[in-house]
């Protein structure tokens, strides 16, 4: 994120209706929200795991979204593109330290579920190579995710749809058309078979 130039801040992301920047202030965002999990303790037996953690839905977003529009909002104010940088280099690496520290079989609570730490940090391995992706959507010269997250997250995607996607798929074709950032070619679509009528896994 350091190295991306400035200019590159006023681009399309990957995500319906965000430019780049308003992605970046979601990660910041969601930087806090681990960080916030991580020291909210629960009680009980766990009710949700790595998987279970997800709702999902068959509807893309469409940017409309009234919390959307407030990140928009949110990314303007910043006004420059460093603003951002230090704010997710501070609290992104404030919250992978916090991350690092934590018990795995710890119970934490959020959104009103709990789930152990391990599991809700597994979640968000998930939720980051995917943003990962759309932040370098339109940035072909931009560093792709690393391999062990795209596997590790695809892995995550055929468990939440109950199914494999073809060996002929990338990690990185499955993640994004699992998840309907890209349409399948027509023969991809073919190799899909079953799995076609279950996506796109939007997963929020």
């Amino acid at each position: 994120m350091a190295d991306l130039p400035d200019e590159h801040f006023a681009r399309p992301s990957g995500c319906a209706g965000w430019l780049v920047r308003d992605l970046v202030c979601h990660l910041v965002i969601d930087a806090q929200d681990v960080l916030i999990t991580l020291v909210t303790p629960a009680e009980g037996e766990p009710t949700r795991d790595a998987i279970t953690y997800w709702q999902v839905t068959a509807t893309p977003p469409s940017g409309d979204d009234p919390l959307d529009a407030l990140v928009v909002r949110l990314a303007a104010a910043y006004e420059q593109p460093w603003l951002l940088k230090f704010h997710l280099d501070d609290v992104g690496s404030a919250a992978g330290r916090a991350a690092g520290l934590a018990d795995p079989e710890a119970r934490v609570s959020t959104r009103g579920q709990v789930i152990t730490a391990g599991d809700y940090l597994s979640a968000y391995v998930l939720e980051w190579t995917l943003h990962h992706l759309d932040l370098v959507a339109h940035l072909p010269d931009a560093a792709r995710p690393p391999a062990d997250g795209l596997a590790r997250s695809r892995g995550m995607l055929e468990r939440i749809a109950a199914a494999a996607f073809p060996r002929s798929f990338s990690d990185e074709d499955a993640l994004l058309i699992g998840t309907g950032r890209k349409a399948p070619t027509p023969a991809q679509r073919a190799g899909l078979g079953e799995l076609a009528a279950k996506l796109p896994l939007v997963l929020g």
